[in-house]
């Protein structure tokens, strides 16, 4: 297990690598002068060749390349052109409002999949398993931006229950939350009703079940057990999925996290502040594919990494 996280983690510098070289390519391929953009439209040609000078925007490509890398390996992701802040700490407290978003929808969209997706199993071609898979497609079908659209219709404008954007009160919480987990939810339910059919018709639950092992034991306990494998996959991937959706879910609800602040840098045109929220994004993903890796083995005891 030690050797695996091991490999895995040392894997991380060429992917890191890889990506640092595309935004890199990518900040020299937009069209525009970053100095200009920093002093301004109107700015005297002077101040727009000091700022060329004090970032190195004169200097070669293979040097400005090699400073860049350097930068981003000491942690410095450079300054934002639009409100001349450290890049770091415009981003920093954005990740911990995307992290709390992301986190509260993950485990509301796991708790309800795994209910639902239980019970859907349980009663298998009953109604109340084609009722739950009505649910499940439906969410599946429905775009987040159209379920927050009638979220906040319904919930704040029309009962004034919920405020509308914001993050001031535990209030704020419920529709974000709800409007990202739910997707993620009826995709879990799916995946949940199709794992544990398949685990509830094994020999080993025809033994517990001839036992009499009590029912909800033999479902959450062995069945659910041995169902988890693929399980965890998909909620590997559907926390990448969340946090992509938190772009959308943030601007809906003006929720101000890292998503929002993606969209509002790209709007201002403020590169540097692009590169690093995409920087995280990707550093989050590499460390939810290695958990994943790592529950894998705990889940399962017969799963070794060579």
């Amino acid at each position: 297990m030690l050797r695996m996280i091991i490999y895995r983690l040392l894997l991380i510098i060429p992917v890191g690598l890889v990506l640092v070289s595309f935004l890199f390519a990518l900040f020299h391929l937009i069209p525009g002068d970053p100095a200009q953009l920093m002093a301004g439209d109107n700015a005297p040609e002077e101040l727009v060749q000091a700022i060329r000078q004090a970032y190195g925007f004169d200097q070669p490509v293979h040097i400005q390349y090699w400073n860049y890398l350097i930068r981003v390996l000491q942690g410095d992701l450079g300054v934002s052109t639009y409100s001349r802040e450290p890049v770091i700490d415009v981003v920093w407290p954005r990740v911990i409002n995307t992290a709390q978003l992301a986190g509260l929808a993950m485990l509301f969209a796991i708790v309800i999949s795994l209910i639902l997706g239980c019970i859907s199993a349980m009663f298998w071609n009953h109604p109340v398993d084609k009722s739950v898979t009505v649910f499940s497609l439906v969410g599946i079908c429905t775009p987040v931006f159209v379920s927050g659209l009638i979220a906040i219709y319904f919930f704040s404008v029309y009962l004034g229950w919920l405020p509308i954007g914001g993050k001031a009160t535990w209030k704020h919480y419920i529709l974000p939350v709800v409007t990202l987990g739910a997707y993620q939810a009826a995709m879990f339910t799916r995946m949940v009703r199709s794992c544990m059919v398949d685990a509830l018709g094994r020999d080993f639950i025809v033994t517990a079940r001839a036992k009499g092992v009590a029912e909800r034991l033999v479902v959450f306990k062995h069945a659910l057990r041995n169902a988890l494998l693929p399980i965890i996959t998909l909620f590997g991937l559907g926390l990448g999925h969340t946090l992509g959706g938190s772009v959308v879910t943030e601007t809906i609800f003006n929720w101000p996290g890292l998503g929002r602040l993606m969209v509002d840098s790209i709007l201002t045109r403020d590169l540097p502040v692009t590169q690093g929220a995409i920087q995280i994004f990707a550093a989050i993903f590499i460390a939810v594919n290695l958990i994943v890796d790592v529950l894998y083995a705990w889940v399962d005891p017969r799963i070794r990494y060579d």
